[in-house]
């Protein structure tokens, strides 16, 4: 029996020849990932357990990112802690307030992840890096800890879906509406502990930012893991990144699926995702009238430079609505600074909209963007459960950034040919 993309990854990883579904394996790690949040836990247990040292400084990766700069006391004191550990156990990529980003933009821009890795971080939203055909996945806080001491986790090997990409998008159309497509299509926890596999002759029409948006929101989809097959345009990506040897992984053609999906791109249209599952979608002509409070373009899944060319196109020469917020965070300093380069934090700026350093914020209810009782965000963040962003009485709809863009100009959630 052959097998598919993740399978591979991980037999390579556990030394062995081949894996099936539902077998537990311990294999080895390339890169450990936390946050501003996740972390401090991890280095509790780590210490707890009495460990003395870290498998390889060089492999783990600790990226203050969901409360800094630092909003109160206690998430100061959190970075202060993981700060100091850093620097104890000599860890090479850790990144603080100036030269951060969003955690799952930051690691692909640096090159610290790669086709044919295996990654894990304490972040659910680790899953990410399968755009650029690694196996990543989120784990808890106490995986995390014996990760950074071991260089080793246990997985249970997943089966797999496959996605079978035909067609080319519409404009305006992108990424974020494919993926919400698929989760309206078989639901929050249709993917359950399997991994998502994206292939096919419609790939080449999905840039880097897109696929890295759909992976990155393969966990709302229940999924172990997203992961995309490598092309001309990951391994573009790549180069000049990557200062390492990777490994391309293809799926066997006889490798077994659960089900396949066939996705033409040419047939997906803008998709919102209404309160309070992301698997709550509407097409842009199912929307109706709904009038919102505020606008989030940015975090670890619509923060990239290409979703912020978009909005700004949209933007140019016009402004915010009246009692309407609209806030851009760029994703990481890089994108922050070619953004300024290309004229479009002016753009923003004079639309009216509140430009951001790289955070996660407001995403996660933690600042920069907190929804009051009864208030309403479009957001291109990739979660919108109760009280997510804020007051448990608040809601939030998912959106692409064109869609997020046109709707701060309008005052109510709009098709991009309503204000172009």
């Amino acid at each position: 029996m052959g097998m598919t993309m993740t399978q591979k990854i991980l037999a390579a990883h556990a030394g062995l020849d081949s894996v099936v579904a539902g077998q537990l394996i311990k294999a080895k790690l390339d890169m450990v990932l936390g946050n501003d949040i996740t972390s401090p836990v991890a280095i509790n247990e780590f210490r707890k357990a009495g460990f003395e040292s870290v498998f390889d400084g060089s492999r783990i990766s600790l990226v203050m990112d969901h409360f800094t700069p630092n909003k109160d006391i206690k998430a100061a004191e959190q970075c202060k802690l993981c700060r100091e550990f850093a620097k104890e156990m000599e860890v090479v990529n850790y990144y603080d307030v100036g030269d951060m980003g969003i955690e799952h933009a930051l690691l692909p821009e640096k090159g610290l992840v790669a086709s044919g890795e295996l990654i894990i971080g304490a972040d659910s939203h680790t899953c990410t890096y399968g755009a650029l055909g690694a196996f990543s996945t989120g784990v808890g806080s106490t995986d995390m800890a014996a990760g950074m001491a071991t260089g080793e986790a246990w997985f249970k090997v997943p089966s797999a879906i496959k996605f079978n990409i035909t067609g080319k998008l519409n404009e305006w159309v992108s990424g974020k509406d494919v993926i919400l497509h698929i989760i309206g299509m078989i639901g929050v926890d249709g993917a359950l502990y399997k991994s998502m596999e994206f292939s096919g002759k419609g790939l080449k029409n999905l840039s880097i930012d897109d696929r890295l948006c759909m992976a990155n929101m393969a966990i709302e989809a229940g999924a172990k893991n997203g992961i995309f097959a490598v092309d001309d345009i990951t391994i573009a990506y790549m180069n000049g990144r990557v200062d390492r040897a990777y490994k391309i992984y293809e799926a066997d053609t006889d490798a077994e699926y659960d089900e396949v999906y066939d996705i033409d791109l040419g047939t997906i249209k803008s998709t919102i995702s209404f309160p309070h599952l992301p698997d709550n979608t509407r097409t842009i002509d199912e929307v109706g009238d709904i009038k919102i409070d505020q606008v989030v373009i940015g975090s670890c899944t619509n923060g990239r430079l290409e979703d912020l060319i978009t909005a700004a196109k949209i933007f140019e020469g016009k402004k915010v609505a009246q009692d309407v917020r609209a806030i851009i965070i760029p994703g990481t300093q890089k994108i922050y600074l070619e953004a300024m380069e290309m004229g479009l934090l002016k753009i923003f700026m004079e639309a009216g909209c509140a430009v951001s350093t790289p955070t996660c914020g407001p995403c996660l209810g933690g600042h920069m963007g907190i929804l009051a009782a009864g208030e309403r965000a479009v957001a291109t963040t990739n979660r919108n459960f109760v009280g997510r962003m804020g007051h448990v009485e608040s809601e939030v709809y998912l959106a692409s950034p064109a869609i997020a863009a046109a709707s701060a100009i309008t005052g109510k959630i709009s098709d991009v040919n309503e204000v172009l």
